[in-house]
């Protein structure tokens, strides 16, 4: 998941899919957003699904993604760091 996360453009997509209104987002509101080819973001959401980190569905022409919330606790979990406690110069 870190792996896929590694790219600048994944990392985008999939935090605007994660904070998409609905919990979801359109590929046609994704693509607008980059400088990038159709194929291209198709390729780069391909990988997140890959991943594990969005899922997808079909409805007509367009296909929309949802993040896994269950994948971004447990990023958000290994992430996570436990408060060092002070020492008193001894």
């Amino acid at each position: 998941m870190f792996k896929a996360l590694g790219d600048s453009i994944r990392l985008r997509l999939f935090s605007m899919i994660a904070s998409a209104a609905g919990e979801e987002a359109c590929v046609c509101d994704l693509t607008g957003s980059f400088d990038l080819s159709a194929p291209t973001i198709s390729y780069h959401l391909k990988i997140l699904r890959e991943a594990g980190l969005v899922t997808s569905e079909r409805r007509g022409t367009w296909v929309y993604y949802r993040a896994r919330r269950d994948r971004l606790s447990l990023l958000s979990g290994l992430l996570a760091v436990e408060p060092v406690p002070e020492t008193c110069g001894v």
